[in-house]
């Protein structure tokens, strides 16, 4: 070997040492962000407070392009890969029930959180000229949209074309059980469409790692743009929201992976990088790779469960988004007009929590649910219009709250039915994004 050729080898893995890990470069763009953020609001500097806004938007905008072939072929594998899972029927309900149980405790706390603080009643703001979302949610309205118009999901609107997740991951789940009835006919379209979910999957790491730019982005215009003049209003509604997710990220799960003989040092070691991610991103959905990776390399969870577990969960299980901020906003909106409600009210918002997290569907954002539940209680929508303003910076606990929740309850039922290698949930190396990654779980045969 020349000298030349040795010396290039010596300084490889320095060079290598020198960058950053993925989760210190997104806490360098948060930084960054909060900065630029910060001198675009006191300065009142146009150009960069657009420049921010641009940055954020075009980040998530390139995680809800990847969304539509991701869930769909996520769905379809997933359900085609349970006939290698002894009794999937009885997983399947196992990971349902544990969705509305902890769900259940997260509404629980949201609610009793705000009848301790009285958000409404503290908000220093007025319902005059307070207007309803163009968008609201209704059970009527939940119950036809998971009915597909198409094979895309496809609906159509003023604003033109969008696509409909919760139809998606219908339409998934029909694709995917049909495969598994045709059996060996299915194999080669199963063998196209994991070839297609590869595919989206590597597209979905790629906008991961711009996700220290996105931060920064996001964080700075949500600095520039909102401030402490909007959330002062709000304060309380806000801090009981971070508080509510905070108790049920880092008091209830950590309780139930103990009840279970897992070390919550270990879950949140293993799951961390896919919580980091999706405060940044706000999107559970834009997750789910990452989520994917965390709970079967970092967790131990078996690949062929946790390819059912988790792109369900990714699309339903929202205990930040569908729970504690639903409880939350009713309870303030509720107080802000005046309205008393009663024990058969805080049943309701419990019963919408847990029945009709799905229509939140994963996407960023969690207005269709929060008018789902108004609706439920007969509350004014207008009341949706005044907690607008704040929505991107609740979000993110939101979603950081609904992503741990989507790697504990894998975790939880793979343990109680053996699916789980304990080894590696309690002695491997953590898993990074930063390291060579292998072919993703979800798409082994």
């Amino acid at each position: 070997m020349s000298s030349s050729s040795t010396e290039a080898a010596e300084t490889a893995p320095a060079r290598r040492g020198l960058r950053l890990p993925f989760w210190a470069q997104v806490l360098l763009g948060l930084a960054v962000g909060l900065a630029l953020g910060f001198v675009a609001r006191e300065g009142q500097v146009g150009w960069l407070a657009t420049t921010l806004k641009t940055v954020g938007s075009t980040f998530v905008q390139l995680l809800q392009v990847v969304v539509v072939p991701l869930v769909l072929t996520a769905i379809i594998v997933s359900i085609a890969n349970l006939r290698q899972v002894t009794n999937a029927a009885r997983l399947a309900v196992q990971t349902l029930v544990w969705f509305a149980i902890t769900a259940l405790i997260a509404v629980t706390i949201g609610i009793v959180i705000g009848l301790v603080t009285n958000p409404g009643s503290r908000a220093s703001i007025t319902t005059a000229g307070a207007q309803a979302p163009a968008h609201t949610g209704s059970w009527l309205d939940f119950l036809t949209s998971i009915v597909p118009a198409n094979v895309l999901g496809l609906t159509s609107s003023t604003s033109g074309l969008s696509f409909n997740v919760l139809q998606l991951v219908v339409l998934g789940i029909v694709i995917g059980a049909a495969s598994l009835a045709v059996g060996e006919p299915a194999e080669p379209f199963l063998g196209v469409v994991r070839g297609a979910l590869a595919v989206f999957q590597k597209i979905t790491w790629w906008v991961i790692r711009l996700a220290p730019i996105g931060t920064a982005g996001l964080i700075g215009r949500a600095v520039a743009q909102y401030g402490w003049d909007l959330v002062a209003p709000l304060a309380v509604f806000t801090v009981d929201v971070y508080v509510g997710c905070a108790i049920v990220l880092f008091v209830v799960y950590p309780l139930l992976a103990r009840a279970h003989g897992l070390s919550p040092r270990r879950f949140f070691a293993g799951a961390w990088p896919a919580i980091q991610f999706a405060f940044v991103s706000r999107s559970s959905v834009g997750t789910l790779p990452l989520t994917q990776r965390v709970v079967t390399k970092n967790l131990g969870v078996s690949e062929d469960y946790a390819s059912f577990a988790v792109p369900i969960g990714a699309t339903t299980k929202m205990d930040g988004c569908a729970a504690i901020y639903p409880a939350l906003a009713a309870i303030t909106v509720a107080q802000l007009f005046g309205i008393p409600l009663g024990l058969t009210d805080y049943l309701l918002i419990a019963f919408v929590s847990v029945v009709g997290s799905a229509a939140t569907a994963g996407i960023t954002g969690a207005v269709v649910m929060l008018t789902l539940t108004l609706s439920t209680l007969g509350l004014p929508l207008e009341g949706v219009g005044l907690l607008l303003a704040i929505d991107p910076i609740l979000d993110m606990m939101r979603t950081a709250t609904n992503v741990a929740g989507q790697a504990l309850v894998p975790t939880i039922v793979a343990k109680r039915n053996g699916l789980i290698d304990l080894d590696v949930y309690n002695g491997a190396k953590v898993s990074s994004i930063d390291e060579e990654r292998p072919e993703p779980a979800l798409v082994h045969a």
